[in-house]
C-alpha cells in the first residue's frame, strides 16, 4: 500500500502543537509498518531527521505554504498530481487540509475547530479560509481523526458529518517530561525566575489562549499579598498579539512577567519541573498537550473548564472558569498556599497523564487509515 502523508509541518525547530503530533504519529507509524510505502510530502526543503525508515520517499513540492492562496494552490493543484504520480492508495492529512480534486480516499486529523466559535481570533483572510474549506474537507474525507470527544461531537454538530466517521486518537506526552531533582529545580530558577518561585504558562501567544485574563488575574494575584512569586510565559508568538502586550504594560507588577520565547524540549521539561504550578486558562482547546505534560512532570495544574480540557484532565486539576478572572486569581493564591492541595493535584496527575500514549495515538490513527480503505 502507498500512503501519501502530508508533512509540511514537519519544519525543525519550530514545531507546535499539530507538528509534534505528526512527528510522533508518523515516526511510530512508518517504522512499525515497513510492509508499506510512504510519500511524505513537503512544501520546503526538509530536515533527515524526519525521514525515519527506509521505506519513506519524501517529495518537496513547491510553493511554500504560508498563505491562504498558497494553502488553495498546494491542496487543489499540486497535491492531486502528487497522488497521481505515486498511485497513492490513501491520503493522510494530520493537520486537516484536503484536496477536493482528488478521488484518492483521504484521511483529515482535525485536532479541534476554534476558528468556527471565535473566527475573530485569526486574520480575517485565514478564519475565512478555514470556515469555507474545513465544512468541506470533513465531508469529502472518508474518515477523521479529532484528538477528544468533545472535537467529536462538535465536528459532528458544525459540520454535518456522520459522528460514526470520526475516531478519537488522544494526544500523547512527550517522554522527556519527567519530575527533576531539587537540584535541577533550583537551576532553573535561577537561570529563569531570579531564584524565585513561578507560576508557568505553556503555548503559542494567541487570543483563545486568554492571556490577557492570566496577566490581569496574575497582577491580582500580586497585589493580595506581599511574595515573590513570577509568571512564567513560554511560547512564540502568534496571531493579533497587540492586546497581550498592552495588557502587560498597563499591570502594576509587569516586573514579575517574564517572557521567553519558544524554548528547546529539554529547556521546557526543565521549567515544567521547577514550577509551582502550570497556569493553563484558555478559551478553547480541542486537547490541552500543556496540562498532560505538566502531570507528567510532576507539578499541580490550574486549568480551564471549558471544551475538551475537563476530559483531559479529569479529577487531576484545579479547574476555573476563564472568563472570571477572579477564579484564576483566587486558584493561585490557593495553590500557592496549600502544599497538600499541591501535592494531592500532583498524585493524580500521575495517574491521569497514564491514559495518555504517543504509542497509542499512533495505533488509533493506523486504525483510522485502514478504516478508509474498507
Amino acid at each position: 500500500m502507498v500512503i501519501a502523508v502530508n508533512t509540511r509541518l514537519l519544519l525543525k525547530g519550530k514545531l507546535e502543537g499539530i507538528g509534534w503530533f505528526s512527528l510522533e504519529t508518523l515516526k511510530r507509524i512508518t517504522r512499525e509498518h515497513p510492509e508499506h510505502k510512504f510519500i511524505f510530502i513537503f512544501d520546503r526543503p526538509f530536515n533527515k531527521d524526519y525521514i525515519f525508515s527506509d521505506n519513506i520517499t519524501p517529495v518537496v513540492v513547491n510553493p511554500p505554504t504560508r498563505h491562504p492562496f498558497l494553502w488553495y494552490l498546494w491542496f487543489q493543484f499540486r497535491i492531486p498530481g502528487i497522488l497521481r504520480k505515486y498511485k497513492a492508495n490513501v491520503f493522510l492529512s494530520p493537520d486537516g487540509y484536503l484536496s477536493l480534486r482528488t478521488k484518492v480516499p483521504q484521511v483529515a486529523v482535525i485536532h479541534d475547530i476554534n476558528f468556527v466559535h471565535r473566527p475573530g481570533d485569526l486574520p480575517w483572510l485565514t478564519s475565512k479560509y478555514y470556515n469555507r474549506y474545513f465544512p468541506k474537507f470533513a465531508r469529502i474525507a472518508r474518515r477523521i481523526a479529532t484528538v477528544s470527544y468533545y472535537s467529536k461531537e462538535d465536528i459532528t454538530r458544525s459540520f454535518k458529518v456522520d459522528y460514526d466517521k470520526i475516531d478519537v486518537v488522544y494526544d500523547g506526552i512527550n517522554q522527556i517530561f519527567t519530575p527533576t531533582s531539587e537540584q535541577e529545580q533550583i537551576k532553573t530558577r535561577n537561570k529563569y525566575s531570579e531564584g524565585k518561585p513561578y507560576f508557568l504558562f505553556v503555548g503559542a501567544l494567541h487570543p483563545r489562549k486568554n492571556i490577557n485574563g492570566l496577566l490581569n488575574a496574575f497582577d491580582a494575584f500580586k497585589s493580595f499579598e506581599q511574595n515573590d512569586i513570577k509568571l512564567l510565559i513560554v511560547g512564540s508568538e502568534m496571531f493579533k498579539t497587540g492586546e497581550i502586550f498592552t495588557t502587560y504594560e498597563n499591570m502594576r507588577s509587569r516586573e514579575d512577567v517574564i517572557f521567553t520565547g519558544r524554548v528547546p524540549s529539554e529547556e521546557l521539561h526543565q521549567i515544567f519541573g521547577a514550577a509551582l504550578s502550570l497556569t493553563f486558562v484558555p478559551y478553547f482547546e480541542g486537547f490541552g498537550i500543556p496540562v498532560v505534560e505538566a502531570m507528567s512532570a510532576g507539578i499541580p495544574v490550574i486549568c480551564s473548564n471549558t471544551t475538551s480540557l475537563p476530559e483531559v484532565g479529569g479529577n487531576a486539576v484545579f479547574y476555573i472558569d476563564p472568563y472570571k478572572t477572579d477564579q484564576i486569581t483566587d486558584a493561585m493564591i490557593t495553590i500557592s498556599k496549600d502544599e497538600n492541595l499541591r501535592k494531592g493535584l500532583v498524585e493524580k496527575g500521575f495517574i491521569q497523564k497514564n491514559k495518555f500514549s504517543w504509542d497509542e495515538t499512533a495505533r488509533k490513527l493506523w486504525m483510522c487509515v485502514e478504516r478508509a480503505l474498507q
